[in-house]
């Protein structure tokens, strides 16, 4: 069977003075597979969009402001993420520069700004607990790693960095 994952981004907004990001609290919809937990701005991309064009566009849709300054950080296959076992694939962005206000809330729950160093003490999808130090860490290069799912928790990760 064919590898035909869902394509997404996902993104993590730094403050100005960088010791935050704003993530949004997942806390608008109960039947949202995400309830409860914090998260990155991001989504699925449309089919007629690149990776920069669709990560832009869910952060303007989902907290109101523009990327200006930003990076790739890396990528990762997410087998089995889905609530029906469909595969993800991610895009994970760091954003240093924004433009605009960010919105208070959005239809997936409130926006808030948390201390970069507290993420992990947050409600997350266990998963995240291992990609998100790599999103804030001081090294240039971008992973790219895989994250097989089953029942909703992550199976393994593994991830390789290279020299570009």
């Amino acid at each position: 069977m064919p590898y035909t994952p869902i394509l997404a981004t996902l993104g993590y907004i730094l403050s100005p003075d960088r010791t935050q990001t704003l993530l949004i609290h997942r806390n608008a919809r109960k039947d949202d597979q995400h309830y409860g937990k914090y998260n990155g701005l991001g989504g699925k991309l449309h089919p007629d969009e690149d990776i920069i064009t669709g990560f832009r566009r869910e952060v303007r849709e989902e907290a109101g402001i523009e990327c200006v300054d930003f990076s790739m950080r890396g990528t990762i296959s997410w087998p089995g993420f889905g609530p029906n076992g469909e595969n993800w694939f991610g895009f994970i962005f760091r954003v240093n520069t924004f433009s605009g206000t960010p919105l208070q809330s959005n239809p997936e729950g409130t926006l808030e700004w948390k201390d970069v160093d507290s993420i992990l003490s947050l409600p997350l999808w266990e998963g995240d607990r291992h990609f998100i130090p790599l999103v804030f860490d001081d090294d240039p290069r971008a992973f790219h790693g895989v994250m097989p799912y089953d029942g909703g928790l992550p199976v393994s990760w593994k991830y390789d960095r290279i020299d570009s």
